[in-house]
């Protein structure tokens, strides 16, 4: 009894300390003064020595020999912490510490290179992080494959040879839809025109209230790359403007919005624990796509928008909802992953997944990464990439040491398309309460059967049981083989 009290009373402050530290992550990307990153990066690895000493400190090893869980919660949580105290005391500290000091400067590095469109100027710097993560990964395999023992962080238990496989059998359909829907008659009209600021986050605070967004234990700011952070009764949201796109802010939002809603979800008697958060990046991806896609490009949602827009920016070029429904999902060939549409979103995780996976086995060099990224883009979406920000410069991941992220994005992807499904078939006048601007069955869906779980079951254990099978493209691509096909009149 004294060994479990005095493992879980130890990781409740550990929790609480990595709250702390990603407290000032968020604000670094937010409010922090632009001067003040080297600062920020001592401070940075300063607390990631007290977390990394407390995540090794031998008594867990002790406390876990003879530790009797009392419950599948305690039972879950034991699991979990002997997993990271198994990974953790494999990495020393000082790369923990460098690595934590490294990619908070990195961070700042790539925000200016980024700005600049001068790839040249944090190329070195991505070639210092990438040689702390293939240290970190070669410490953490332990004879295995590297970007295996990366990947395990963002999703437990999956390999890289899965992913290959799984994205080998949804490419051909993916890029067969696309081919169609460029070549298609009816092509949908943009949105054009200009649309200030101020406008286009009232609104966007409009949207996160419709999907439930909890403003008493969130907030929602402006960062170069939209994210959230946070957990608890502490989830705060971000996003960015376009000031002649505004569905760039909108649905930045409801995306995050899908992912704060998920740790607010959890069970709060988890917090302070291992369970505490979401389960994994995938499952925590299949939140924010759903949010985002299924319900927040769905012909529902987007005829309540259509007059939540005409009225907040005094008429649209578009006729009708009907119109503006394929507007929100009109297809084309842009560079930017986090504004593509549904179809091309995967294929630009595809190509991430496939360049950092030779990044860190060493068959690509970071000198190199410009011209494979660039050769790579115009083979997969046969446009010739414009600038470096459009190009590699686009995405924060590998600035901060996130490799093995990229392809959680399409796993989630996969996961909301298997809720969706179930989600359709419990909850059948869900559209009817989407066209007025109510996702409220939905949340109350997911948070039963996703969400309120946290880290209690395994990533796919979880996704099987609230979906009722298999996980699985399929229900995915004929989603989107479906709607699109309306849309276009395929």
């Amino acid at each position: 009894m004294t060994a479990i009290n005095d493992l879980l009373a130890f990781q409740r402050q550990t929790e609480a300390l990595s709250s702390v530290a990603e407290r000032l992550g968020w604000d670094q990307e937010t409010v922090m003064p632009r001067g003040a990153v080297e600062q920020r990066s001592e401070e940075m690895a300063a607390i990631e020595s007290v977390l990394h000493e407390r995540r090794t400190d031998p008594r867990i090893g002790e406390w876990l020999e003879v530790a009797e869980p009392r419950s599948e919660a305690e039972a879950r949580s034991v699991e979990l912490i002997a997993r990271d105290f198994g990974r953790a005391s494999r990495v020393p500290a000082r790369l923990a510490q460098e690595l934590a000091r490294v990619t908070s400067l990195s961070q700042g590095i790539w925000a200016e290179a980024r700005a600049n469109d001068a790839p040249d100027d944090f190329l070195p710097t991505l070639d210092q992080v990438l040689m702390l993560k293939r240290e970190e990964g070669a410490a953490i395999a332990d004879g295995g494959d590297l970007y295996d023992a990366l990947l395990d962080d963002y999703e437990q238990g999956m390999t890289g040879t899965e992913i290959a496989a799984l994205f080998d059998a949804m490419r051909p359909r993916l890029v067969a839809l696309r081919e169609q829907v460029l070549d298609a008659d009816r092509q949908p009209q943009p949105l054009t025109g200009h649309f200030p600021q101020e406008t286009q986050i009232r609104l966007a605070r409009t949207c996160a209230t419709a999907f439930g967004y909890d403003w008493t234990r969130g907030r929602l700011d402006i960062a170069v790359h939209p994210f959230s952070s946070g957990r608890w009764q502490d989830s705060r949201i971000t996003t960015r403007v376009v000031e002649t796109d505004p569905f760039n802010c909108i649905y930045s939002t409801i995306h995050e919005v899908g992912h704060s809603s998920y740790e607010l979800g959890i069970d709060p008697d988890y917090a302070f624990t291992p369970l505490g958060r979401g389960v994994s990046m995938g499952v925590h991806e299949s939140q924010s796509r759903i949010y985002e896609n299924q319900m927040g490009r769905g012909r529902a949602f987007t005829d309540w928008l259509f007059h939540r827009m005409s009225d907040a920016f005094d008429g649209l070029n578009i006729a009708d909802p009907d119109a503006f429904y394929a507007t929100v999902n009109r297809v084309t060939p842009g560079f930017i992953r986090t504004e593509a549409d549904e179809i091309q979103y995967n294929l630009h995780i595809m190509m991430r997944f496939d360049l950092e996976r030779d990044l860190v086995a060493g068959r690509l060099d970071t000198d190199d990464l410009v011209e494979a990224w660039n050769a790579r883009f115009q083979r997969d979406f046969g446009v010739a990439v414009d600038r470096p920000a459009n190009g590699v410069l686009q995405d924060v991941h590998w600035a901060v040491g996130l490799f093995g992220y990229f392809p959680t994005y399409a796993l989630g992807n996969v996961f909301a398309g298997c809720l969706d499904r179930a989600m359709r078939d419990a909850v059948p006048d869900l559209d009817s309460a989407l066209t007025a601007g109510d996702a409220a069955p939905a949340v109350e869906w997911l948070r039963e059967n996703v969400q309120r779980h946290g880290g209690l079951k395994r990533p796919r254990a979880l996704i099987e049981e609230a979906s009722g099978g298999d996980v699985s493209p399929e229900p995915l691509l004929a989603y989107l083989e479906d709607k699109f096909g309306r849309i276009y009149d395929l």
